[in-house]
């Protein structure tokens, strides 16, 4: 086996990104393009909010998809300049393109410039306040990957730049903030604490060897009970945002199939388990498309 191969991951050998040319290969592991969960994680809120507020343009749909796919793109690979050297050192990530040096620093920094062009190509269709929303994410997502050396809750971080969101689309159909978005915006950093903790009781091991904190690690054997508290205040929060738009107990029956879903999940959840783990985390794909449904019917019920 050549030294070539050695540094190779299995993604870029097979599936979508193995039938890329090899030149793109690394750019394409960059951005994540074998694990579109993280867009689909991304978009939901957004979604979520266009939904609630009656949708009145379709179309935002569309360009927020957009948008989630190129900012979570940037996302992971400026998180993976952050991370170069300590992705080094964990067995999981030590095939990274930045950290086998497969690509260089300013490689992955011009990258980063052309997926913004796609943000700001999105941010254009929006209205004055939503782009201005939009905008005020680049804070919180820039310190997003120092979080994990300084708190044992960087997924309450995560929460707040996967969740920003739900502030965008509620102005982005009617002009202005209010409690609604603010109630999903809650919710959701809720949802997000939850299904990012399943996903780091997979890295429980590695992250103890290099001191990375999480909140995995935090809760230890209450992990899943962490959890479901976590999701019960989602649910919560999300059912306060439907009653502030339409305040009626049969308007929150739509959240009962999300509801399911997430106690399924929280039941099943092992702080032993990452392998199970990491299937429930991407299940929370089904949970953000229940929630959508949820918000889509009592917004179009309003408006």
């Amino acid at each position: 086996m050549t030294a070539t191969t050695d540094i190779l991951p299995d993604s870029e050998r097979r599936g979508f990104i193995g039938a890329l040319p090899p030149r793109l290969r690394p750019y394409a592991s960059l951005m994540r393009l074998d694990r579109p969960i993280g867009t689909w994680l991304l978009y939901w809120p957004c979604a979520w909010s266009v939904a609630l507020a009656g949708v009145g343009r379709w179309d935002l749909l569309l360009w927020l998809a957009l948008g989630a796919f190129a900012m979570r793109s940037a996302g992971c690979v400026y998180n993976d300049i952050v991370d170069r050297e300590l992705d080094k050192r964990v067995e999981r990530t030590r095939l990274r393109p930045l950290a086998s040096g497969r690509v260089s620093l300013r490689s992955a920094w011009l990258l980063i410039g052309l997926l913004c062009l796609i943000g700001l190509l999105v941010l254009v269709q929006l209205n004055l306040t939503a782009a201005a929303v939009a905008l005020a994410s680049i804070a919180p997502v820039a310190a997003y990957p120092f979080m994990k050396r300084i708190t044992w809750w960087p997924q309450a971080w995560l929460g707040l730049v996967f969740s920003w969101g739900a502030l965008v689309g509620w102005p982005a159909v009617t002009g202005t903030l209010g409690w609604p978005p603010l109630l999903l915006w809650f919710g959701s950093i809720a949802w997000v604490i939850g299904y990012d903790t399943l996903y780091a009781i997979q890295d429980i091991e590695d992250d103890a060897l290099v001191g990375v904190k999480s909140s995995a690690r935090r809760l230890g054997d209450k992990a899943a009970a962490g959890i479901a508290l976590f999701y019960t205040l989602a649910l919560i929060l999300w059912a306060a945002a439907i009653w502030s738009v339409r305040p009626d107990w049969l308007a929150l029956a739509a959240l009962i199939p999300a509801a399911l879903h997430l106690a399924n999940q929280a039941l099943r959840a092992d702080p032993k388990d990452g392998a199970l783990a990491l299937r429930l985390f991407r299940s929370n794909r089904t949970c953000g498309l229940l929630v959508f449904l949820a918000m889509l019917v009592v917004g179009l019920s309003t408006h």
